[in-house]
């Protein structure tokens, strides 16, 4: 019987996409950048997904992501940095992504629906500072029972790791009460794999699962999720 659900934040309960080109505007004005090409927030995008990537595969540390990211964006739109404009922009950058909220559709009513039946913490890999913000800004705080940021936890996921923290930090490591609701193939079902826990994973562009991770409910709208949990826990 599921008794703990684990939800991703960025791209499954809140729209990641929306908030990060929000604070990417909001810091080129602050910061006085002009950017002439119209498709440098999505060049932004590829960078940024590759950086997460290289961190989930343990190849780079999360300070190589935050600063990296935005050393080779500058680079490729030919803008004039130093490392003290990069760590300020960055920074600013954090701070907007927690303003920034943006839910998806039925996100909130799903939470609250399952509120009274389920423990539900957030799980994830953004930065602290960004996701404090969003956490506190969206009102999540005052639905989830806990949230779990990777960098308090010292791993990231989708490392085993990282769950037996949660685990230990809930209080049960009976891997049948919990299942994992995420939006990333690599980053939240695979580590739910690596956990051997149940998962959902959202998928609202019906994308194919090309790779070997094992998916064990595939929806398009998180309304999909009270259904599920009732034919699991029947």
């Amino acid at each position: 019987m599921i008794n703990y659900i684990l939800w991703d934040i960025d791209n499954t309960l809140l729209n990641f996409d929306l908030a990060e080109e929000a604070s990417m505007i909001n810091g080129f004005e602050k910061f006085g950048i002009k950017v002439t090409d119209e498709n440098a927030l999505l060049g932004y995008k590829k960078i940024n997904d590759k950086y997460w990537k290289r961190l989930e595969n343990g190849e780079i540390d999360r300070d190589e992501v935050l600063l990296g990211r935005f050393r080779e964006f500058f680079t490729k739109y030919n803008i004039d940095y130093d490392d003290n404009l990069v760590e300020n922009f960055n920074l600013n950058f954090q701070k907007e992504l927690g303003r920034q909220v943006f839910f998806h559709d039925h996100a909130k009513e799903v939470l609250n629906e399952l509120k009274n039946n389920y423990k539900q913490y957030a799980v994830t890999n953004g930065s602290k500072i960004a996701q404090t913000g969003k956490i506190t800004n969206s009102g999540l705080d005052k639905i989830l029972d806990d949230v779990f940021i990777s960098e308090d936890l010292g791993v990231d996921k989708p490392n085993k790791a990282f769950f037996d923290k949660i685990f230990e930090k809930i209080g049960s490591t009976n891997k049948k009460e919990y299942i994992l609701i995420g939006d990333s193939l690599t980053s939240d079902i695979r580590g739910a794999n690596n956990a051997a826990i149940k998962n959902i994973w959202f998928n609202p562009n019906t994308n194919i699962n090309e790779t070997k991770i094992k998916v064990d409910f595939d929806i398009k709208d998180l309304s999909e999720v009270p259904g599920i949990l009732k034919r699991i826990d029947v």
